[in-house]
């Protein structure tokens, strides 16, 4: 065994870890059938907040978990709800959700001075193939708009990225209990705006023990647990070790939405999706395989 693989049980948490975050797409749609998109996305960070902020020290300065708690809750969470309410399937949303990765080098280029890479330029052009690839194959599984929507929540989940890491060396479970203090107030703001106050209440009165369940997973599960299991591992082995599993979340939710929800894997979107998960894993891996070298020259 390589000195930098995972244990065994190591391991396993991590591949539990992403096979939440996968999964987790299924159980948004469940949960987007029940109650309106900004308002479930109100309810999770409320419950990421409650009753766990009276137990974790503040980890950052007001206005940086101002800024995440807005991009993360209402830019990421906000825009995806909206766009899989409808507009872009679940098995999709958690693939074309992982672009991300490049909206973050770009934001980091512009902000930070950092120089983009040859391999990174091949591994965006090969994402941005598969993008074009769901373009050409718009129908009720993807709309423009749910595209759209989707890669504006990528967008806001890459300035929470960049947001995150001016925030330093912190706790991420108390920096995300903590900034939903931002996210639930401007979410529920927004659903009264956008969905209207008798929709709002007419979805959390209507709630079964089921919808509510989906909820608290949102919460708990995908984000307390998910963050709390993930800063430990990447506290204990090298970051170029334990984030290629990420590139598992995918794999998982168009895995579980084909098997929960009968989504079909056409050939079209397996093509797309290996265009978009080799960008990603050419953006991800390239730096491991050739760490003990130069990599290759900056443009």
């Amino acid at each position: 065994m390589s000195r930098d693989a995972l244990p065994p049980l190591h391991a396993l948490l991590a591949l539990a870890v992403v096979a939440v975050w996968g999964t987790n797409f299924v159980i948004m749609k469940f949960a987007l059938g029940h109650l309106p998109p900004l308002t479930l996305a109100a309810l999770r960070f409320t419950f990421a907040m409650f009753p766990a902020i009276f137990f974790c020290k503040r980890p950052a300065g007001w206005g940086n978990l101002a800024a995440y708690g807005l991009l993360i809750g209402v830019g990421q969470f906000g825009a995806l709800y909206i766009a899989m309410d409808g507009h872009i399937s679940p098995g999709l949303a958690s693939l074309v959700v992982q672009v991300q990765a490049f909206f973050t080098i770009g934001l980091a280029m512009g902000l930070t001075g950092e120089r983009v890479r040859s391999f990174q330029l091949a591994a965006l052009a090969l994402a941005a193939a598969g993008l074009a690839w769901l373009m050409v194959h718009s129908n009720a599984e993807v709309t423009p708009l749910g595209l759209g929507l989707t890669l504006g929540a990528a967008l806001g989940w890459a300035g929470g990225n960049i947001v995150a890491r001016r925030a330093g060396q912190v706790n991420m479970v108390a920096y995300v209990v903590w900034s939903s203090l931002f996210a639930a107030p401007a979410l529920f703001a927004l659903a009264f705006v956008v969905e209207g106050a008798p929709a709002v209440g007419a979805g959390i009165r209507g709630a079964d023990a089921a919808t509510w369940a989906a909820v608290l997973w949102q919460s708990a599960g995908n984000s307390l647990f998910g963050y709390a299991a993930w800063a430990w591992l990447l506290a204990r082995h090298p970051a170029a070790t334990v984030s290629p599993l990420a590139l598992l979340v995918p794999v998982f939710g168009m895995g579980a939405s084909a098997i929960f929800l009968h989504e079909p894997l056409s050939s079209w979107k397996l093509t797309a999706a290996a265009l978009v998960l080799g960008g990603l894993a050419l953006n991800t891996l390239w730096p491991v395989v050739f760490k003990p070298r130069t990599v290759a020259a900056e443009v």
